[in-house]
């Protein structure tokens, strides 16, 4: 809770404080209090202190970054700012959990999810081997692992990540904590496995009792789940309360921002794509990868894509949606010849598809382009940005390089970046810069089409919506045709004129935007939009506010 119940608080903050040296302050003056049972979010863009606030209360913060003396961690009423580190290592992991934003991080890749799971209980709880696999065994089940007994010899890879941040859950929760940190707990998710964690963490808190501290830049999901909220701007807290009055009626002008860039649908926004003329056509696309060889365990091939028939028309906007292992990727990197088929045929302009070095293909290559999902594992860390984004204008025989120059300073300029930008590495831009250089990168040689893939998924909202514009308007202008991969249903109801949805390999749906948003046929397709946690759609207050 946010009021003054200080007194029977699991944990309570006052003027708390995370400064730099003792200089610059990244957390300032923070107060806020959650009773037993409670759960409570802290909201906010990248860079807001969020986290830092959250890390501060386990004693983890990075080094130079430390809690100012005058601040003040009540756990139970016990002070934690100044406590001894054997004191907060008691504490850590027995009395207060934390789950991380990336479980594949958190979770150690050389040890079994068996012998992650018992470190804690043989740590703090002092309990024997016999003790310790029943406890697991039992936790496994009730988060409904298949095989749990299989699963403790298991490492972390061998999971998808749904089920690396279930396992990260359940091996947190099986101490019972009085307290549970979730940093971004289902930020690269996607939509179905988001609402399966999230609702298996509100049951195991409700279960015993644990009180919740929730990081998050999801207001649609904070809606469904969370009672109190505290809005977080460069540190400080702007406004707190309610999450049923803060969201629905924001008095700060920086919460007012926040709401405002959550995805709405535009009436008339999506173009009617009936009569388009094809630009690429899809026909009985098949896409295996084979089983990898192994003495001990050889797996079997497995069908990505299967028997797919898709056309997307010139100047359209194809939005691609499911839940992760369904495709879609693959179905989107096939395209622009990074995967290759097994069967079927993919055509553009009327002409198939060519690999190799004939001057077709070169052309082909020329008129597709792909921006990536991360902007920072596909941007070349040792390149200039400028570098980066004149890079396939060498490709240009009939440019010089003042041509290619003056190109690149043109595109810079339509993705709302600064020329000072040009002799920056990747690293020092912001997420959404970087995901600006990804699109003037892909735009630059002015393509006929363009595969998205989940270009705004690790973005704040703010940054999404901004970027979601960017493409629309520059689609406009330059009239390319864009494959939209995506999960996340918000960002699709912006961009999309169709949407085809895919399931197992296949499309299971496909349809006119509002068709598929407003009369969705396909149990699949009701069960995604049933899942996705819009704020405008469906805002009932919070599911932990009784």
């Amino acid at each position: 809770m946010t009021e003054d119940n200080t007194s029977t608080a699991v944990i309570a903050a006052k003027n708390l404080s995370v400064s730099v040296r003792g200089l610059a302050r990244v957390v300032d003056g923070l107060d806020f209090s959650i009773e037993p049972g409670g759960m409570l979010a802290l909201v906010g863009e990248s860079g807001s202190g969020k986290t830092m606030a959250a890390r501060s209360i386990l004693g983890l913060l990075p080094s130079p970054l430390a809690v100012t003396p005058e601040s003040s961690i009540r756990f139970h009423g016990r002070e934690l700012v100044g406590a001894a580190p054997k004191t907060l290592r008691d504490i850590r992991g027995a009395r207060i959990g934390m789950v991380f934003q990336e479980p594949m991080v958190s979770l150690n890749p050389s040890m079994t999810i068996g012998d992650q799971m018992a470190e804690g209980l043989a740590l703090h709880r002092k309990l024997g081997k016999a003790e310790i696999r029943d406890r697991s065994l039992t936790m496994l089940e009730r988060i409904q692992i298949q095989n749990p007994t299989r699963c403790l010899s298991a490492y972390p890879h061998e999971f998808s990540g749904g089920m690396r941040q279930r396992i990260m859950l359940a091996s947190v929760m099986l101490l019972k904590p009085e307290l549970l940190i979730a940093d971004e707990p289902t930020t690269a998710l996607d939509t179905l496995v988001q609402r399966d964690v999230l609702d298996l963490m509100a049951e195991l808190t409700r279960e015993n009792g644990t009180a919740v501290l929730l990081i998050s830049h999801d207001l649609g999901m904070v809606s469904h789940y969370v009672r109190d909220v505290v809005v977080m701007h460069k540190g400080k807290a702007v406004e707190q309360g309610r999450s049923v009055e803060v969201l629905s009626a924001p008095k700060h002008e920086y919460t007012r921002k926040l709401v405002d860039a959550l995805p709405r649908r535009t009436a008339g926004g999506a173009r009617n794509a009936a009569h388009r003329q094809p630009l690429v056509d899809i026909r009985g696309l098949t896409i295996d990868y084979p089983g990898r060889r192994n003495l001990l365990k050889p797996t079997e091939p497995k069908r990505a894509v299967d028997g797919v028939d898709l056309s997307i028309g010139r100047g359209e906007t194809l939005a691609l949606v499911g839940g992760s292992g369904s495709g879609k990727t693959t179905l989107g990197r096939a395209i622009v010849g990074l995967v290759g088929i097994t069967d079927g045929t993919i055509s553009f302009g009327g002409e198939k598809i060519e690999t190799g070095k004939s001057d077709l293909a070169r052309k082909q290559r020329r008129d597709i382009q792909i921006i990536f999902q991360d902007p920072y594992s596909s941007l070349d860390p040792r390149q200039r940005v400028g570098d980066i984004v004149g890079e396939p204008l060498k490709l240009e025989k009939d440019m010089s390089a003042a041509m290619r120059y003056e190109r690149v300073l043109e595109v810079f300029s339509e993705v709302g970046l600064d020329t000072a930008f040009l002799r920056r590495l990747p690293h020092q831009l912001s997420g959404g810069q970087r995901q600006r250089v990804a699109i003037a990168r892909a735009i630059v040689r002015r393509p006929a089409f363009v595969v998205a893939d989940e270009p705004v998924s690790a973005l704040d909202m703010t940054v999404q919506k901004q970027i979601l514009k960017l493409v629309r308007d520059l689609q406009e202008r330059y009239g390319f045709a864009c494959l939209f991969v995506s999960h996340d249903l918000g960002a699709v109801e912006q961009v999309a004129d169709r949407v085809a949805v895919m399931q197992n390999g296949r499309i299971v749906e496909i349809g006119e935007r509002d068709d598929i948003f407003d009369r969705p046929k396909h149990e699949y397709t009701r069960r995604l939009l049933d899942a996705a946690m819009l704020l405008d759609r469906k805002f009932d207050g919070a599911k932990g506010a009784a």
